[in-house]
């Protein structure tokens, strides 16, 4: 029986590992595109469950899969194409309250459990100035909405949050820990 992290994010690795699994990464190749059609609530948690049911497994494996999205007046800010985007979502994202999602799922054998953990984040007035630096560091390339709540100035963006820190950061860590309690 193995733990299977069905992401290669760094993010998800790191807080994977504060729960004190062992646990090993496979990530899983599929097609993330959102139907904008859909609610986002329902379509992280798709996009979730197809990651699990993806991955290569054996009986007794619990694999665990999650998707993250930044949701701005229904608007998904996905990680930006380049900086000049990168800048057009922190200037949409400040002095707003914006809602981060993300998909979890844990499957073992024939049992899955799916969720989606809504986290609200209000970003206090950024300055012009602010978000060129911020992007000229490079670290909101590889985010969604282009910041890092965790490790990077945009910590300080952060007026107010409601919900599970983890969850912005991409896992929702209290969320997963009881999942994985009703497995045992």
């Amino acid at each position: 029986m193995a733990v299977i992290l069905a992401s290669q994010s760094p993010r998800r690795k790191e807080l994977l590992g504060l729960l004190g699994i062992p646990f090993t990464v496979r990530v899983a190749d599929i097609d993330e595109y959102m139907d904008p059609g859909k609610p986002v609530f329902d379509e992280v948690a798709r996009l979730s469950r197809e990651k699990a049911l993806a991955v290569p497994r054996q009986e007794g494996d619990t694999v665990i899969a999650a998707d993250t999205v930044v949701v701005l007046d229904g608007s998904v800010l996905g990680k930006p194409k380049d900086p000049a985007e990168a800048v057009q979502m922190l200037t949409r994202l400040s002095g707003n309250t914006h809602e981060v999602m993300t998909g979890l799922t844990v499957l073992q054998g024939d049992r899955l459990t799916n969720h989606t953990e809504v986290t609200k984040v209000r970003f206090r007035t950024l300055t012009q100035q602010e978000i060129a630096a911020y992007v000229a560091t490079g670290a909101p390339m590889d985010k969604a909405g282009a910041y890092g709540i965790q490790s990077d100035a945009a910590a300080t963006f952060v007026e107010r949050l409601e919900g599970d820190y983890y969850n912005v950061v991409g896992l929702p860590v209290c969320r997963l820990h009881q999942i994985m309690e009703d497995y045992r």
